[in-house]
């Protein structure tokens, strides 16, 4: 469903599962309902890897901002359909590293921004925005984005674990190409999303998120469709991979999937 028959609202539905909630659930989080963790039950049971999946995504995220800020020297962050807030967030780890690094975090559910702006009252340096990823001239003329986000110098755009919410009609890859012309020479995109090279699999979870969560769902895709994203970026090492094995850490390994119905699929590229 198109962002423009689909308003934002500030109510939240709890007769609705929420993906961001789904996925807090399989974090070990608390900010949940009842329906949320009744969507990831039915899930787990034709999917049996999905919170093991959703664990090493994370550890993915904390890894890849890491070396972002430490490697590459970047200050300035947007997470795009960021969820909700939990251990290791995208401020937490690159303010490990400078202080002074910006984040904004962008989502449409409203819990996202009640818990996300409690979290972030006394943080000058980081803001949340309650838009619709799809809306790339919303967010980046919103004036928190125009607050801490400077244009003219390198920016990490985040979108991990989100393209798998956007229908095939609202072209994802144009998404990334937008939002990747609004960035300076030297910017980094980071993408990944669910994937499946088994019809089965996809057809079960799109059909199972669409009617669960009410159209707020596109399609889990396949490998080669998530390359197209990134046509004309300079995809860095090691390419686009399952995301545990991203530039492992030993002192960050995560659970291992015991079953490969489907895998978190993706990796860095960057703007010359």
């Amino acid at each position: 469903m198109s962002q423009e028959t689909r308003p934002l609202s500030s109510a939240v539905d709890v007769s609705i599962p929420s993906v961001a909630r789904m996925y807090d659930y399989y974090l070990g989080g608390k900010d949940n309902y009842a329906v949320d963790r009744e969507a990831c039950e039915e899930l787990s049971k034709v999917v049996p890897s999905t919170q093991v999946l959703a664990i090493n995504n994370r550890r993915f995220l904390r890894r890849v901002v890491r070396w972002l800020a430490q490697e590459q020297g970047i200050r300035q962050f947007v997470d795009h359909g960021s969820g909700l807030p939990t251990q290791d967030n995208v401020h937490q780890v690159a303010q490990q590293v400078d202080p002074q690094s910006r984040v904004v975090y962008v989502d449409n559910d409203p819990i996202v921004l009640a818990h996300g702006r409690a979290l972030l009252e006394e943080n000058d340096n980081t803001a949340v925005i309650q838009a619709d990823m799809r809306d790339t001239d919303g967010i980046f003329d919103s004036p928190e984005v125009r607050r801490l986000i400077d244009l003219d110098e390198p920016v990490a755009a985040l979108f991990v674990s989100v393209l798998h919410c956007i229908p095939d009609a609202d072209d994802p890859a144009a998404l990334v190409r937008r939002v990747a012309e609004r960035l300076a020479p030297g910017s980094f995109l980071v993408v990944c999303q669910l994937v499946s090279e088994d019809a089965a699999t996809r057809d079960f979870v799109t059909e199972f998120m669409r009617v669960s969560t009410q159209g707020s769902w596109g399609r889990v895709r396949q490998q080669h469709e998530l390359r197209c994203y990134l046509d004309g970026l300079e995809i860095q090492e090691p390419g686009l991979v399952e995301v545990s094995t991203w530039r492992p850490d030993a002192a960050d390994a995560g659970p291992k999937q015991l079953t490969q119905e489907w895998i978190e699929y993706g990796g860095v590229a960057r703007r010359s």
